[in-house]
């Protein structure tokens, strides 16, 4: 059985359409890169991820932070299911129908309890959309349980 780092790196190019995350295979986004410590994905801005002024809404630009650093994190080989207790986001530009976004997070700090991520969306202009911070926290629920 592979480690989920080496199967998300055979998925490197691909639609993350088949994760055990719905909304985040809603989202149907391209992942380019993924690390220990590290993880690209490209999203192209869908007029049903718009709110009605048809710009990317808030709620979908979070979580798409969100499903990427918990993609991220659980390829970071914790031996325990780890959980976001917060995700604080700044959105600083728009996106329109049609842009191209990629999202880069970085772990930035790994403890035995936490690891502290942080994330930014940009448009191929290289204008930041949305920029975000995570802690992620360890449970008592081990990875090998859940069956993923």
């Amino acid at each position: 059985m592979s480690t989920p780092l080496e199967y998300f790196k055979s998925q490197i190019g691909k639609k993350l359409d088949k994760t055990p995350s719905a909304a985040g295979n809603w989202l149907a986004g391209k992942l380019i890169e993924i690390s220990e410590k590290h993880i690209k994905v490209q999203y192209e801005v869908r007029e049903e991820l718009c709110n009605p002024v048809r710009i990317l809404h808030g709620g979908v630009a979070s979580l798409m932070l969100d499903d990427a650093i918990g993609i991220a994190n659980f390829a970071a080989g914790s031996e325990f299911l780890m959980t976001s207790v917060n995700l604080n986001v700044d959105f600083l530009s728009s996106a329109l129908i049609g842009d191209v976004l990629e999202l880069e997070a970085k772990l930035v700090r790994s403890g035995s309890n936490l690891n502290h991520w942080e994330a930014v969306i940009k448009k191929e202009s290289g204008k930041i959309v949305a920029k975000a911070s995570s802690n992620m926290i360890k449970t008592h629920i081990k990875l090998n349980e859940l069956n993923l």
